[in-house]
C-alpha cells in the first residue's frame, strides 16, 4: 500500500513537471528524458516492492511460529493476578508476604499466630525425640499459681527482665527464647525453662545420650570421661586413647582401647608341661614347639593359641556375632576335609554359642545381653580332621570388655 502511494506520487510529480514545461517554462526536460526517468523510477520501485514483499513474508512466518509456540504453553491461572494481601489479613502491625495462592504474616515482637492475632510469651516446644530442642512463641496467660517443676526459680543467673513495650496504651511484655513469663502483669519476670526437666517429665525421649545440663535459656549435653561430644551436640563417641597416644602403657605391653578407657595387656603363652611347650610368635599368638613322634598328648595339645580383645557397649542387642575362626592351608598342601568348633573354657556362663557359618568358618555368637562394666573371657577351639583322623587343634582366647555405657 505504501509503495503504491509512493509510486503514484512520483508519477504525479513527473506529469506536473511535463505540464509546466509545456506551458513555456525554460530548462525543461524533453519527452525522451522524462520517459527515461520514469523507467528508472519504475525499476527502483519494483526492486523495493520485492524486498518489502519478502520481508513481509518472513515476518508473517515468524509470527505464525510464535503464535504456535504460545498456544502450546499451559493456561495461566487467572486467579494469580489476585493479591492475597489485598484484604490486609495481618493484624497488630504484621507484614503480609505474598505467596503462590497464599500469604504469610510476619509478626512484630510480642505477637504470633497466622494473622498475628495472639499476644505471646516464650515457652518450650518439644520436637520429636532425638532432635535438639527448639523454642516457639505461644500464647500463655500469666498466672499467680505455683511455678511449674521445669521452671528455674530463686537463681539470679536464670532470670531475665522481660522486654516490654506500650502498644495502643497497653503494656505488652515477652521473654527471650528459653525463658517463660512468671509473676503478674504489673510485676513480671522471665524465668529459665529447664529443658532437661521438661523431657524427663514428659518421657518423650532423651535430649542427650548421656547427661543433660541446663544453662540459662538453653541446655548442653555432656559425655562421661573417656568420651567426646559429637557435632550433633547430643551423642557421645569413645576416645581411642591407643590411637591418639593418650595412654601410659609401658614397653612390652600393648594398648587395648575400651569404652571410656584403655587396658595395657601382655598375654602369656601356656606354661610348659611334659613334652608340651610354646613360643610367642607375635604379641597375640603362641605356637607349639615340635612334638616328639611318640608323644600323643603333645599332638593333642593346641597347635596355636591366640588372644583377642573385643570392646562392647553395655546392653548390646542380641544375638550378635562377635568373632570368627577359619582354617587356611599352606600353599601346596591339602587342607582338612572337616572342622569342628566348640567352647572349651572361660567364665561365659552360657552367654555365648559357637556355630558353623560355612564349611571352613565358625562363629562366636553372643546370645545374652551384657550389662557393663564387666570383663568376660571365653575360650573357643577349632579341630581339624582329615579322613576322620584328628590333625590339629587351635584355641582362641577371647576377652570381652563391656563398657558401663550403651553407646
Amino acid at each position: 500500500m505504501a509503495l503504491s502511494m509512493l509510486r503514484s506520487g512520483l508519477l504525479f510529480l513527473c506529469l506536473t513537471t511535463i505540464h509546466t514545461c509545456n506551458g513555456g517554462g525554460q530548462n525543461c526536460m524533453d519527452k525522451h528524458q522524462v520517459v527515461g526517468v520514469l523507467r528508472q523510477m519504475e525499476k527502483f520501485l519494483k526492486g523495493q516492492e520485492m524486498r518489502f514483499t519478502e520481508g513481509l513474508r518472513i515476518m508473517k512466518s515468524k509470527l505464525a511460529t510464535l503464535q504456535n509456540s504460545v498456544s502450546k504453553l499451559p493456561q495461566a491461572d487467572q486467579s494469580a493476578d489476585v493479591s492475597e494481601c489485598s484484604s490486609n489479613p495481618c493484624q497488630n502491625g504484621g507484614t503480609c508476604v505474598e505467596g503462590v495462592n497464599q500469604y504469610k504474616c510476619t509478626c512484630p515482637q510480642s505477637w504470633s499466630g497466622s494473622s498475628c492475632q495472639h499476644q505471646t510469651q516464650t515457652v518450650v516446644h518439644r520436637p520429636s525425640p532425638g532432635r535438639r530442642a527448639k523454642f516457639k512463641l505461644l500464647p500463655l496467660p500469666l498466672s499467680r499459681s505455683a511455678p511449674p517443676e521445669w521452671s528455674v526459680m530463686n537463681d539470679p543467673a536464670f532470670s531475665r527482665r522481660p522486654r516490654c513495650a506500650k502498644v495502643d496504651r497497653a503494656q505488652h511484655c515477652s521473654c527471650d527464647a528459653g525463658f517463660h513469663m512468671s509473676g503478674t502483669s504489673d510485676n513480671s519476670i522471665c524465668q529459665d525453662v529447664n529443658e532437661c526437666e521438661v523431657y524427663r517429665l514428659d518421657q518423650g525421649g532423651k535430649l542427650c545420650v548421656y547427661e543433660c545440663v541446663n544453662v540459662p535459656g538453653s541446655y548442653q549435653c555432656s559425655c562421661p570421661r573417656g568420651y567426646k561430644l559429637l557435632p550433633d551436640g547430643r551423642s557421645c563417641e569413645d576416645v581411642d586413647e591407643c590411637l591418639t597416644q593418650q595412654h601410659n602403657c609401658s614397653r612390652g605391653t600393648t594398648c587395648i582401647n575400651t569404652g571410656g578407657g584403655f587396658q595395657c595387656v601382655s598375654p602369656e603363652c601356656p606354661r610348659s608341661h611334659g613334652n608340651i611347650s610354646y613360643v610367642k610368635t607375635s604379641p597375640f599368638q603362641c605356637e607349639r614347639n615340635p612334638c616328639p613322634m611318640e608323644s600323643r598328648s603333645c599332638h593333642l595339645a593346641p597347635k596355636t593359641v591366640s588372644f583377642h580383645y573385643l570392646s562392647l557397649p553395655s546392653n548390646l542387642q542380641t544375638p550378635a556375632t562377635l568373632f570368627r575362626m577359619a582354617t587356611a592351608a599352606a600353599p601346596g598342601r591339602p587342607g582338612p576335609d572337616s572342622l569342628r568348633f566348640g567352647i572349651v573354657g572361660g567364665n561365659s556362663r552360657g552367654m555365648f554359642v559357637m556355630q558353623r557359618s560355612d564349611r571352613q568358618t565358625g562363629e562366636l555368637i553372643l546370645v545374652q545381653g551384657l550389662r557393663g562394666p564387666q570383663d568376660i573371657s571365653v575360650d573357643v577351639d577349632m579341630s581339624e580332621y582329615s579322613e576322620r583322623t584328628f590333625q590339629a587343634k587351635h584355641v582362641a582366647k577371647v576377652h570381652v570388655l563391656v563398657s558401663a555405657y550403651d553407646f
